[in-house]
């Protein structure tokens, strides 16, 4: 499966984004007065080989849910059990991400691919799938939370593998049921530590600079938190260009289903509009496997995790709105939809100047 996803990639289709940059060029606005909306609706005519592209609607939320070893190291002062107990509040719709989904109209799946603890909920009915008044529990698990990254790798090859199928699968699945846009969501207690690893794997960032405080940590746990990611990086050595090497030696579950998402997306050329900084560590690993999956990426926000930003300078993405956010489940990336449908809409709605009757300069 990861091998034919990766076959369907495709580069950016010049030719529907020269007639995006025409179109921009002719419409009732003085040119380039849009900014950076411009560009983004240039690349994702260039994304569906159309101008001008579809609407980026509905939209769906996937939320990936894993714990992970590392947090044997107190990198983080929450219990783990709060991943579990998380997905529970999402299915009962009271998380941020919920209230900025039902305001999106977007639907929300959330996906155990590997939570250590027993679920409250039980999965739900494929009817649910794009009904944003009801998020549903896929249940998927490859095991139930990864091993430490400071004593040994975190996964397997085969199980790093299926984790990233697992999103493939997720991808398809909402695009086949009429996503037009798909949103990155997370839930890990400790999920920042193997993030900030596989950004400093991939863009040869120290760990200093691509690990944050995560959910807050104090000054001491920053410091033992940055010293863990470094031990880690020293002692499986990672290979960037061997991206589920670099998974399985230092990755989460969620990260590696984030990047299955990702390329799932980008195969089918549907846009995946990215939330923090586990989705960017997560789009770095889907670019090492695919370059031309870049493409099909928009940066919701720029977290306030140091590493979001190594991230994205190195996709050479740039990011849509800066709140300071670092909350996760896809919160930043919800915050971020309108922007992108307003940025297709010009092209769908607004008049030419010919067409208005409106003198140019």
């Amino acid at each position: 499966m990861l091998e034919t996803t990766i076959a369907a990639i495709r580069p950016a289709d010049e030719t529907a984004m020269a007639a995006a940059r025409e179109l921009h060029g002719r419409l009732t606005k003085p040119a380039g007065s849009l900014g950076a909306l411009e560009d983004l609706s240039v690349r994702l005519a260039g994304l569906a080989g159309a101008c001008p592209p579809p609407l980026p609607e509905p939209a769906a939320v996937a939320i990936f849910a894993g714990d992970h070893g590392v947090h044997a190291q107190g990198v983080s002062p929450w219990p783990q059990e709060v991943t579990g107990q998380m997905i529970g509040n999402f299915l009962a719709g009271g998380a941020v991400v919920n209230a900025f989904a039902r305001q999106a109209g977007a639907s929300v799946t959330v996906v155990d691919v590997g939570v250590a603890t027993p679920l409250p909920v039980q999965p739900t009915t494929e009817a649910a799938v794009l009904d944003p008044s009801a998020p549903r529990l896929v249940v998927a698990s490859v095991r139930r939370g990864t091993r430490d990254l400071a004593v040994t790798a975190a996964l397997t090859r085969d199980e790093a593998l299926a984790a990233v199928q697992t999103g493939i699968r997720i991808a398809d699945e909402l695009i086949d049921a009429g996503a037009g846009i798909l949103l990155t969501g997370d839930m890990g207690i400790g999920n920042t530590t193997p993030a900030a690893a596989l950004i400093a794997a991939f863009t040869g960032a120290d760990a200093l600079d691509a690990t944050g405080r995560g959910t807050g940590v104090d000054d001491p746990t920053y410091a033992h938190k940055v010293a863990v990611v470094r031990a880690a990086l020293t002692r499986h050595a990672p290979d960037p260009a061997d991206p589920l090497g670099v998974l399985a030696a230092v990755g989460g579950l969620e990260h590696a289903a984030l990047a299955g998402l990702i390329l799932g997306a980008a195969a089918r050329r549907t846009p995946v509009l990215l939330d923090g900084v586990i989705a960017v560590s997560a789009a770095l690993v889907a670019a090492a496997f695919a370059p031309d999956s870049v493409c099909a990426m928009v940066a919701g926000h720029r977290s306030a995790e140091p590493g979001a930003t190594v991230a994205l300078r190195h996709l050479g993405l740039d990011p849509l709105i800066d709140l300071g956010l670092r909350l996760g489940e896809g919160t930043g990336a919800l915050l971020a939809l309108p922007v992108v449908t307003g940025a297709v809409r010009v092209l769908h709605e607004v008049a030419t100047f010919d067409s208005a009757g409106v003198a140019e300069k």
